[in-house]
């Protein structure tokens, strides 16, 4: 059994289960634990497609325009190229995997993200100013990912 990571990422618990070093098709299992109304901005993915698959709770998700939501057990794909994002609508939080291949978005967590200290969400940060947003902007930009709109609102 592999370790894994265990990582505070914006305001989402992650954990690496699977690592895209680990098998011969890069693929990357991370788990995600992410508060009510937590939502990344709009992006796209420009090398990997991105796959959802909810175990708790309920996500409302933008993907190529249309509104779409998912709940426990329910399976999304957004693939590379296509500009999507989510927002929790469950309280107090949803759980989900999200699987990609080649290691862009498993690097953006692991260069963002930060040991977490404890199996729970991180105390929640105020919301991102000009700078940190261009900061992050530029960080996706390094990994393959392109922010491209606001996050949604619940």
């Amino acid at each position: 059994m592999l370790e894994h990571a265990r990582l505070w990422f914006l305001n989402t618990l992650v954990k690496v289960r699977v690592p895209h070093l680990a098998g011969q098709d890069q693929l990357t299992i991370m788990e995600h634990l992410a508060p009510f109304g937590d939502s990344p901005p709009l992006h796209i993915h420009r090398n990997q497609d991105e796959g959802f698959i909810v175990l708790d709770g309920h996500l409302k998700v933008l993907m190529d325009g249309k509104e779409l939501s998912a709940q426990a057990g329910e399976y999304l794909l957004a693939p590379k190229g296509v500009a999507h994002t989510y927002c929790v609508t469950s309280k107090p939080n949803a759980r989900f995997v999200t699987v990609t291949r080649g290691g862009d978005f498993e690097g953006l967590v692991r260069f963002l993200g930060r040991p977490a200290l404890r199996d729970e969400l991180p105390a929640p940060s105020p919301p991102p100013t000009p700078g940190q947003v261009a900061d992050l902007a530029a960080a996706c930009g390094t990994f393959g990912i392109d922010i491209v709109g606001p996050p949604l609102s619940g």
